[in-house]
């Protein structure tokens, strides 16, 4: 049971208290309050939590959706008759109700926005009962349309907290900066006043710190209605927040009675400007800043959406670690803690309403659409970091509604949507992706560009981008990629060259014939470095162009593509699921990182085979300038880095392996303080392998006292199969269970082979009774592996 803190005084201000701890869960769907309380089927879960972090994952179709319950016991021992009390809910996907004792004290609709509850009226001196139900069912008038290409998961996704507020309080501050120069810059407050009266007798102090903490300037000023304006002028000569340098401002607001604080709330503020130039470049704090971005889903292996703060802020790092300035919330807003980081680490955030497919609806549909987008600009409109509100992607695609397709419909809300947008918000820019009817009614637009994977060859990008810098007035190119499997590699990756018309690039609604590498390719990783490889060098040496943004950074859950390697994974991820990196993600630290680095090309490519004589082509991804290649002790010389070569900027050595073992070494630096350097191990037979005849079955023990097995395809000689993709399907007979459902490349029962191989981790039971495991597909029916412990 969780106590409220009380402060000594008697008009103490405002606390907020994490009450994330030991709530009580039932899957009762029922939505009648009397029936949840007869229910004896509760167990205990903490927050955050999604009854979807594994089902979808697993092997069956579809995935719940439906209402849960959440319970919790609150010890309120003295009501402050001095304070009201709140719940704040950061996110609660999709629709909730909250009950205190058996009262409905509200709810509210959406996932992705934060909300809070007053439920002081219905507090009692000592324990109260909280309950919430959530419900992830489907509902065509609430967006994103089931029809996305991602889950929708259900649960209190996000932490909750326990807010005490005094009688006259502060509402949501808004912070604006009109004028901002290398000079000076202006700072405008609006403070709303919750139960102001004539005869308050209140004030607003505000004061301003650097981000060292120094004094800029203080302000005081009579609060005479229940919404003040304030103005600090002339700050001089201000610490700009930039990618490089994200420099953060405290905003310290006081409000007084009779002169003593009776509320306090500090918020930052990062000074800076931006520009799209038409049809030319971005610019930031006058400057030419290149977008680098990525795409991020909000969810992990395990866990699903419901991701600790530690899980978001580690995202967030990574893509910084990356080289990225710019990240897409894809798409949908995301956790308060995203948007911390991001102001804090100096990325750049395009923020999207989650209008994702389904057409326009009905007047229901548009009034929680508009609710939506005002909420959104609301709740995160102080963060510096965000530069676009997003109005929707792919909107016209699978109408939800009768008639929910038509332009004329489309448009006309589109831009009621942008009107909202720009009357709450003056200062950014507004964009959608994808739907080119809408394309002048907002501020930035993104055409749908997928040279290489849904269309075309990636050698058509520079046409494709030349075409829409002149199309498109502030031209932002969002979503570009493919798939990558793991592990897998080939010595010739699929280019789809003489089998697809290969200077296109617009992603087509249906594909009804082989048309893209999409279809026919190997999703190797060999082939999706080149296709990035080969963006990366035409973006960063096009002077005029203001940039693109990657799709996606880590592997995401989705019910669209059961058929995927690892089933209902969208594996277009630089990292997997887990956060692992895969090989692309060295691609782009190659061109975007500072921290300097090399890294051979593959880790994951260790068993590699050909004929004795012929050589093979070596990449090195490094952002060094020069770098020197050794196999087995002999130097094989040194490279100039030149992003204008293909691929890997020129660092490419032609090796002839020997039978067997193989040491790659890449070193790069001038002295032993400033060396870096990657080593690669390869197995090379000359010794083309068969028809895959057999699996398998082998097992290593994990530093976490688990098991990962391996299963290895192999030919009639007991050469492993590299060339063998077929799904296999792992089953722990006994002993133990799988570390199943994760969307990983060892969290997976069902998933394709990677050259021949495929893993999964395995956990076993605190017995002593053996492990045993089985691994089969169609072709070969049933391999065991009994683990002795």
């Amino acid at each position: 049971m969780l106590v409220c803190p009380m402060m000594a005084q008697e008009h103490s201000l405002r606390t907020k208290q994490n009450i994330n701890d030991k709530w009580s869960y039932s899957e009762n769907s029922t939505s009648l309050v009397h029936l949840i309380k007869q229910d004896n089927h509760w167990t205990t879960v903490n927050l955050p939590h999604t009854w979807n972090s594994e089902d979808i994952a697993d092997s069956s179709p579809g995935y719940r959706r439906k209402g849960s319950w959440y319970k919790k016991y609150l010890n309120v021992p003295n009501i402050d008759t001095n304070k009201n009390y709140f719940l704040y809910f950061e996110g609660a996907n999709i629709n909730s109700e909250i009950y205190i004792n058996g009262n409905n004290a509200g709810g509210h609709i959406g996932g992705y926005i934060g909300f809070d509850i007053d439920i002081t009226p219905y507090l009692k001196n000592g324990s109260n009962e909280v309950l919430v139900r959530v419900d992830n069912g489907y509902n065509r008038d609430i967006i994103p349309s089931q029809k996305s290409d991602f889950f929708i998961y259900g649960g209190i996704t996000r932490d909750v907290w326990l807010v005490t507020k005094p009688k006259i309080a502060m509402g949501k501050v808004k912070l604006t900066t009109p004028i901002v120069s290398n000079a000076n810059a202006t700072l405008k407050l609006t403070i709303p006043i919750e139960q102001y009266t004539s005869n308050s007798n209140i004030e607003v102090e505000v004061i301003l710190k650097d981000p060292n903490g120094k004094k800029v300037s203080k302000v005081k000023k009579e609060v005479v209605s229940s919404n003040t304006g304030l103005s600090i002028d002339k700050i001089k000569n201000p610490k700009l927040w930039d990618t490089g340098t994200p420099n953060l401002y405290s905003v310290e607001i006081l409000l007084l009675k009779d002169g003593k604080i009776i509320d306090m709330l500090t918020e930052r503020v990062g000074f800076r400007w931006f520009e799209f130039k038409d049809h030319g470049a971005f610019y930031l704090n006058g400057n030419r800043l290149l977008l680098r971005g990525t795409h991020r889903h909000e969810e992990h292996a395990g866990v699903g959406a419901a991701m600790t703060n530690e899980m978001h802020r580690k995202d967030m790092e990574l893509i910084k670690e990356m080289g990225a300035n710019f990240v897409r919330l894809a798409h949908y807003p995301q956790d308060p803690e995203v948007y911390k980081s991001c102001d804090e680490l100096g990325l750049l955030v395009w923020d999207e309403l989650p209008w994702c497919r389904g057409g326009v609806g009905g007047e229901v549909w548009q009034t929680n659409t508009k609710n939506m987008l005002k909420e959104i600009i609301s709740q995160n409109h102080n963060h510096p970091s965000i530069i676009i509100w997003s109005l929707g992607n792919e909107m016209y695609w699978l109408p939800d509604f009768e008639g929910g397709g038509d332009v004329d419909r489309m448009n006309t809300f589109l831009t009621e949507l942008n009107t909202i947008a720009h009357n709450l918000d003056p200062s950014r820019k507004t964009a959608i992706r994808k739907y080119y009817e809408g394309a002048d009614i907002v501020d930035v637009f993104s055409p749908s560009i997928w040279s290489g994977w849904y269309s075309g060859s990636y050698k058509s990008y520079q046409k494709a981008i030349d075409t829409y810098k002149q199309q498109y007035k502030h031209f932002l190119h969002a979503e570009y990629g493919g798939s990558s499997h793991v592990g897998r590699h080939s010595e010739s990756p699929i280019t789809g060259e003489g089998v697809i018309q290969s200077d296109g690039w617009e992603e087509a609604i249906v594909q009804t014939q082989v048309s893209n590498i999409a279809q026919i390719g190997d999703w190797s990783e060999n082939y999706i470095v080149d296709l990035f490889d080969w963006h990366l060098r035409i973006s960063e040496t096009d002077q005029d162009f203001v940039g693109n943004v990657q799709w996606a950074f880590k592997d995401f859950g989705t019910p669209l593509r059961p058929e995927n390697d690892i089933p209902y994974m969208n594996q277009k991820g630089l990292m997997d699921r887990a956060g692992k990196p895969k090989d692309a993600f060295y691609v782009f630290k190659s061109y975007w990182a500072e921290d300097p680095f090399v890294y051979i090309e593959s880790h994951s490519w260790t068993e590699r085979q050909g004929p004795k004589d012929l050589a093979r082509t070596i990449s090195v991804f490094s952002n060094c300038d020069k770098v020197t290649l050794y196999h087995n002790g002999i130097e094989l010389g040194t490279k100039i880095k030149d992003i204008n070569s293909f691929p890997a900027s020129g660092l490419t050595w032609d090796v002839l392996f020997q039978e067997g073992g193989n040491e790659l070494v890449a070193i790069s630096g001038d002295n032993t303080k400033n060396i870096v350097k990657d080593t690669l191990k390869v197995n090379y037979r000359y010794q083309k392998n068969g028809a895959a005849k057999r699996l398998t079955l082998s097992s290593k023990k994990l530093d976490n006292g688990n098991y990962l097995v391996t299963s290895i395809a192999e030919d009639a000689n007991g050469l492993r199969c590299l060339d063998y993709e077929d799904k296999v399907y792992f089953q722990c007979l006994e002993g133990g269970r799988t570390f199943n459902n994760q969307g990983t490349p060892t969290g997976s029962e069902i998933i394709g082979m990677a050259n021949g191989k495929a893993s999964i981790e395995v956990i076993p039971d605190k017995t002593t009774q053996d492990v045993t495991i089985m691994v089969l597909n169609q072709n070969f029916k049933g391999t065991y592996l009994t683990i002795k412990k």
